[in-house]
């Protein structure tokens, strides 16, 4: 029999330049040339450049990202397949992953944003969980930027045009401003599911001559790059880049949902993967990759809702909504009832082989030929140099003068960018659809879920400081994982895992790998100092623009942390919202730093100084104490210290009930200023019946704690007679981002 027709070869001179503009190094390059013994097809070397990319191979931060401890005896699936899986008991499990879609929503931030969206659903449906919240976590650029106000806009109708229909509540997150985010702003999207822990499905195809099967909706042309493009800077014609933005349908999302987890009630699934980055490739290729496999596929069979379309467009389309199964053998028929009973497309493509490779046919002819590891688990690996951020000076508060006084310094504060109210932004999302939500946005530290038929609850937050990453990479890191776990704790859930979305700049500068590298040392000591494993992640370098003169930008480093916790019981879950009548109670040690505040920024007017140290054991020991205070049902309302430091603090639990506070003055010795706007961490106001009791409990737990005041009335009442009314406070934060977007 004669040998089957090939595509065509690239010739050298051809091949070099495809490659040069597909993102490969040379070096990258030659070493694909080796692999294959022979020039490329144009679609061998589409599929080396994207799973070679930054996006799809991690190839500058595989190294760093192993020092993450990952395991716990609560962990069922840790990092390496589509989301990370945790035992959350009564024979469920919690799955859960966030990912970046940054480049995409500054070229279109409604569809950038959507299909952030409906790609992170995916990767926690595809695990076998149907999908119960939704978060996120937003940088933009400056408020004075216009384009900011563009882009704030998009994102946001985006996150909300899409969760809205699909049906999946959007329950927190965090937004935050700076201009360094001017040219690339961040959108990182997180989804939670619940799965029997029993039934979780992973990616890893196995059985020569299985079937492998195309669902979802129909391949087009868009998206095609678009892991390539997430994999490079921006410089400023990056507007231009629109055609490698995909186009996403939440209403087919939601079907394709329903539809796989029917199918997933039954046992014909042996594989299954979403078409995420680099769609088609870089399914077929882990999948089969995984399972130590080969794969053959006919992509004449691929449905395409375009005429003509060649076998490099049908592999490199990031068309959404679209998944890739290996079934068992004479199960088809089975799955494509359910599939086509959801107005879904349904097709076998190809089957598993035993050869180790990956075989494309279109049209009779060969497109590809490759053997799959070297494109699955043998990309290139880079352990790139590395410079350590300058330490910066700890700053001397009572050397620091106050310029505005406490009473003007806390309105401009809770009406700054950064601590505005985000009514605006969530107002536009559904966080109440399902009817699980217990705790909406603003209404305490973490949101709140319930799980469905069971009274346990799921507690859900995102955060990271950036600029404390910026000045102390490793503190920062360590930071970031401590907010998260204070944040959940506060609620009076347990901390059990978290899930990363690790943004810096171009690794190929040694400055910024080495905040990479700094930031995942920090994070590691916390998570194994918190018993707050890594189960997922995501990494996006390149985030940064460079201008018409050629100059680099980067965004500040923004390891983004997405955290989860449980609640035996969901009627245990308190939340922020000061009740009247209360003795307030501080836990945890207050020395007024200001290194890095907000209250030196947004009020002295500088960005400056070492941030606040972060003391793990300290962390731990009272994150521990204050939740056992709390499922002992002492607790009423709490709320834990961060950006703004604790006057912020008592001003958003009185905000978000509109009850006051008489507070006692600042300890003799530390400058008020410090005192009250400090951002010492591993700190919570608690309001509590009487403080005696868990001032005498604090002491027996060798934790810090101190009186603060007492709630009542309509205003925050500070020493002299200095007052300042909850409504006025109200307004100033209520303003800002109205009026922002009022100009846009």
């Amino acid at each position: 029999m004669a040998d089957p027709a090939r595509a065509p070869l690239l010739s050298e001179d051809r091949a070099a330049q495809l490659a040069a503009e597909f993102g490969l190094k040379p070096e990258e390059h030659e070493r694909a040339l080796a692999i294959l013994g022979r020039q490329p097809t144009l679609t061998e070397l589409g599929l080396f450049s994207v799973m070679w990319s930054e996006h799809c191979s991690y190839k500058s931060s595989r190294v760093w990202l192993r020092e993450l401890p990952t395991k716990a005896s609560w962990v069922i699936q840790g990092p390496g397949e589509n989301a990370g899986v945790i035992d959350i008991g009564e024979g469920l499990a919690a799955v859960f992953k966030m990912e970046s879609h940054n480049h995409p929503s500054f070229i279109e931030p409604y569809q950038g944003a959507a299909t952030g969206v409906g790609g992170i659903l995916r990767d926690v449906f595809t695990m076998g969980a149907r999908p119960v919240a939704n978060l996120n976590a937003l940088r933009f650029g400056s408020p004075d930027n216009p384009r900011t106000k563009r882009i704030l806009d998009g994102v946001v109708r985006g996150i909300g045009g899409y969760g809205n229909c699909v049906g999946v509540p959007t329950v927190g997150g965090e937004v935050n401003f700076h201009p360094a985010y001017d040219g690339n702003p961040l959108v990182n999207a997180m989804t939670v599911g619940i799965a029997r822990a029993d039934r979780i499905f992973t990616a890893k195809a196995t059985g020569v001559g299985n079937p492998v099967v195309y669902v979802g909706s129909k391949t087009g042309r868009d998206g095609i790059h678009g892991a390539t493009m997430a994999s490079a800077e921006f410089s400023a014609d990056s507007e231009e880049l629109r055609p490698t933005v995909q186009v996403g349908d939440p209403f087919t999302e939601k079907l394709l949902i329903e539809a796989c987890l029917e199918l997933m009630e039954t046992d014909a699934i042996v594989a299954i993967q979403d078409m995420g980055a680099a769609g088609l490739t870089s399914s077929s290729v882990e999948m089969a990759g995984k399972g130590g496999m080969g794969i053959e596929l006919d992509l004449d069979a691929v449905p395409q809702r375009e005429t003509g379309m060649t076998a490099y467009e049908m592999m490199l389309s990031e068309s959404q909504e679209r998944m890739l199964m290996v079934l068992h053998p004479g199960r088809e028929a089975e799955a494509e009832r359910i599939f086509r009973k959801w107005e879904l497309d349904f097709a076998v493509i190809g089957h598993l082989t035993d050869t180790g490779r990956i075989v494309l046919r279109h049209k009779g002819a060969v497109e590809a030929d490759i053997p799959l590891a070297p494109l699955e688990s043998e990309a290139p690996l880079y352990r790139r140099p590395t410079t350590e951020t300058p330490k910066q000076p700890t700053l001397d508060a009572a050397a620091i003068p106050d310029p505005a006084g406490i009473e003007q310094a806390l309105l401009r504060l809770v009406a700054s960018p950064d601590l505005c109210s985000r009514r605006w932004i969530w107002d536009q999302y559904d966080s109440m659809v399902g009817g699980q939500t217990a705790r909406r946005p603003g209404a305490a530290d973490a949101a709140v879920v319930r799980i469905e038929d069971h009274a346990r609850a799921l507690a859900l937050t995102t955060d990271v400081t950036p600029r404390y990453c910026q000045a102390d990479p490793e503190t920062g890191g360590a930071q970031a994982v401590a907010e998260a776990w204070r944040n959940i704790t506060a609620t009076g859930a347990r901390p059990l895992a978290i899930t990363d979305n690790m943004n810096f700049g171009n690794p190929e500068r040694p400055e910024i790998m080495g905040q990479f590298a700094a930031c995942i040392r920090g994070m590691a000591a916390a998570c194994a100092a918190l018993d707050f494993p890594v189960v997922s992640g995501n990494v996006s370098l390149y985030n940064e623009t460079r201008g018409p003169d050629g100059t680099p930008r980067a965004i500040l480093p923004t390891p983004a942390i997405g955290g989860v916790g449980v609640l035996e019981d969901v009627a245990q879950a308190v939340g922020l919202a000061l009740p009247p009548g209360l003795d307030l109670v501080l836990i945890g040690e207050t020395k007024g730093w200001l290194g890095q505040s907000l209250w030196l920024r947004e009020i002295a007017g500088r960005e400056e100084g070492a941030p606040p140290p972060v003391d793990l054991a300290a962390e731990r020991r009272v994150g521990d104490f204050v939740r056992t205070q709390i499922l002992a049902r002492a607790v009423h309302a709490c709320h834990d210290c961060s950006d703004g430091g604790l006057l912020v603090a008592v001003s958003e639990m009185a905000m978000a009930s509109g009850i006051g506070a008489t507070l006692l003055p600042a300890p003799e010795g530390t400058p008020e200023h410090a005192h009250w706007f400090g951002e010492d961490q591993a700190r919570y106001v608690l309001a509590v019946p009487e403080a005696a009791p868990l001032l005498e409990a604090a002491r027996t737990a060798g934790v810090p704690a101190a009186r603060l005041g007492k709630s009542g009335g309509e205003a925050l009442v500070l020493s002299g007679g200095r007052s300042i009314s909850i409504r006025s406070l109200q307004e100033a934060h209520e303003a800002t981002l109205p009026a922002l977007m009022a100009e846009a």
